[in-house]
């Protein structure tokens, strides 16, 4: 069975800095694979490489076992693959329900669109009681909920989440990894990069360690969580 994302020796640069050195790891239908590790270990610049932001020096990336290097992002949005990327970058300005709307800028199935704008707002209730106030007032929790649920309204194959939990309180850190794990039960497909190893780590089907650019440890969600070296280095512990 060929894997729904494949990443073979994957090299990218900037300038003459390489950030990610040669990765290789690939992501099966209804998983969650997570990739931890610390600032700079190449996991953002890994996605950003993934949805065609940034142009990988050599490696092959394959999605549903076609070649995406050279593909522009709005077509790899196109294919399935969706990113809500770290910072959010929701549109301040615009309501939620305009937000929402964006998300599914490639779609003209307008009935198939209002089904999933409701489908987001069942995710997230507060988006729905909020859903005519403007992006910018909404609070760091709801933003990211709201960037998330853009990302589904392209109805992804594959999502990939970049540190949803990021600057939030650890109530609303808990409910943004509930969905995640209510969306992997729905058998939605997802590649979390997450500062939080041990939030990430017992979602995880697979998980990976990246350090400077490599991957120096995969193996399944439960074994790196158990992992003397992992627990260590990650989750804080002696």
């Amino acid at each position: 069975m060929t894997a729904l994302l494949e990443v073979e020796d994957l090299r990218v640069a900037y300038g003459k800095i390489e950030a990610v050195k040669g990765i290789s790891f690939s992501v099966e239908a209804g998983q969650v694979v997570t990739l931890i590790g610390t600032n700079g270990a190449g996991k953002t610049t890994t996605l950003r490489t993934l949805s065609g932001l940034l142009k990988p020096t050599s490696g092959k990336i394959l999605f549903e076992g076609k070649p995406l290097t050279g593909v522009p992002a709005h077509k790899i949005v196109a294919l399935g693959l969706a990113h809500s990327p770290e910072g959010r970058h929701i549109f301040p300005r615009l309501t939620i329900f305009e937000n929402l709307q964006l998300g599914a800028f490639l779609r003209n199935d307008k009935e198939g669109i209002a089904k999933d704008i409701q489908k987001a707002y069942d995710l997230f209730p507060i988006l729905g009681e909020r859903r005519n106030q403007a992006a910018g007032t909404l609070s760091g929790g709801e933003q990211q909920m709201l960037a998330m649920g853009r990302a589904l309204m392209s109805q992804p194959k594959l999502l990939m989440l970049d540190e949803p939990s990021m600057g939030l309180s650890p109530i609303m850190m808990q409910k943004i990894m509930a969905t995640i794990a209510e969306l992997k039960s729905q058998g939605t497909t997802i590649l979390l990069v997450e500062q939080n190893a041990q939030a990430a780590l017992s979602l995880a089907d697979q998980g990976h360690v990246m350090e400077v650019g490599n991957i120096v440890l995969s193996g399944t969600g439960q074994d790196l969580l158990h992992d003397e070296s992992v627990r260590k280095a990650y989750l804080g512990e002696d």
